[in-house]
């Protein structure tokens, strides 16, 4: 499983030009499902996510994480992560899990949130989506389960 981290002062996500999540203050989620992720992989990028210091504390350190600040998450579907680019200009998404599989894991990443944060929202899986965000830094962090244990 990747993810992009990105913390934001805002964000929101739409649909045909219609607003159909937003949050403030926090982190804005993208969520590549890959092939054979499980559950465990979910949990690993869900707990690393949400226990990143990536907001500053009174020194202006990055000392806090989600948690600390109390701050709103923002989960978003996109296969595109898994995109192989190594040959050719076209990627390949090969190791893109199956919609069907790939949405499952999705869900539960987005159940076990809703556990953990206070300040949930999320886009619609297989959608197209416009996101608009304000990236706080700017602070970009990328996760990998595969490259993790």
């Amino acid at each position: 499983m990747r993810a992009v981290i990105q913390r934001v002062d805002r964000a929101c996500v739409k649909i045909n030009h219609q607003e159909l999540s937003s949050i403030n203050e926090g982190i804005l989620v993208l969520l590549g499902v890959e092939k054979e992720d499980t559950e465990v992989d979910a949990d690993y990028i869900l707990g690393k996510t949400i226990n990143l210091r990536i907001f500053e504390d009174e020194q202006d350190k990055m000392n806090r994480s989600l948690l600390d600040i109390n701050g709103a998450m923002m989960v978003v579907s996109q296969f595109t992560l898994l995109g192989d680019c190594i040959k050719g200009r076209r990627p390949s998404f090969i190791k893109a899990e199956e919609p069907a599989k790939a949405n499952k894991l999705y869900e539960y990443f987005i159940e076990e949130a809703k556990k953990k944060v206070k300040s949930l929202a999320a886009g619609k899986f297989q959608e197209m989506m416009e996101i608009e965000l304000v990236n706080n830094g700017p602070v970009t962090i990328l996760l990998d389960s595969r490259k993790s244990f």
